[in-house]
């Protein structure tokens, strides 16, 4: 994005100039609203599936996409050595202004090294795929980010409930070669609006499919109440 929507949005709330929330407009639904407060949640407000993620994290973290960074800072509370990785200007200040150690402002396909114990991608964070014919580059380039024995964490939801169902209990996608996780975001704050931004929601078999493809093995951790479910990959022992 060439504004920083969401890194203003966290940086105004962290400085105490909270007046307003995100608004989003998705190619799937109609205005909705991102709660600015939400962002900086701890650890008894977040969903069950981010609080079992963040109880399987082990060793060296990268929190890929922390934004206001409140699992970096539950992580880094507890003694893990953990860095907050994201793109966003702001959203990396106020990671620093929050406590947060080890910061680094960049795509994580920009990032060379070193290697994690955990990769931690929650909220969907591998949404940041944006469509899903370059999952396979992705997760090649995460691979190269993990330790041997290694692993990744995140969570994804499954959208096809947002579709109409017919009388046998299908649903009605409409046709093109597009994946129907695939949706397109503009978000809105202040008066300011975002360039579109793909997103990517990844049912679990599609990821699974894509993790075996990648020589990663999935394991489906827990599932929530909404289709949304928590995955660990990691490399296939030989």
């Amino acid at each position: 994005m060439n504004k920083d929507i969401l890194g203003q949005a966290m940086l105004d709330y962290q400085m105490g100039n909270y007046s307003e929330d995100i608004k989003t407009f998705s190619s799937l639904e109609e205005e909705d609203i991102i709660p600015v407060p939400y962002l900086f949640r701890d650890f008894r407000d977040m969903p069950m599936l981010e609080q079992k993620a963040l109880g399987l994290c082990k060793g060296t973290i990268l929190d890929i996409g922390c934004g206001a960074g409140s699992h970096s800072l539950y992580l880094q509370k507890k003694g893990f050595p953990i860095t907050a990785l994201d793109r966003s200007p702001g959203a990396i200040e106020t990671c620093r202004l929050r406590g947060i150690a080890q910061l680094r402002e960049a795509d994580v396909q920009a990032v060379d090294g070193p290697q994690f114990d955990t990769l931690l991608l929650l909220m969907n964070g591998i949404g940041i795929v944006g469509k899903l014919n370059k999952i396979d580059t992705f997760l090649g380039h995460l691979k190269s980010l993990l330790k041997p024995e290694g692993q990744i964490l995140l969570d994804s939801s499954d959208i096809i409930y947002m579709f109409d169902e017919d009388e046998d209990g299908g649903y009605w996608i409409p046709e093109g070669p597009e994946y129907y996780g695939e949706v397109s975001f503009v978000m809105e704050y202040k008066g300011q609006k975002s360039e579109p931004l793909p997103w990517l929601y990844i049912d679990y078999n599609t990821l699974q499919r894509a993790a075996i493809a990648n020589n990663l093995s999935c394991e489906l951790v827990a599932e929530g109440e909404h289709y949304d479910y928590l995955a660990r990959l990691k490399f296939i022992e030989q």
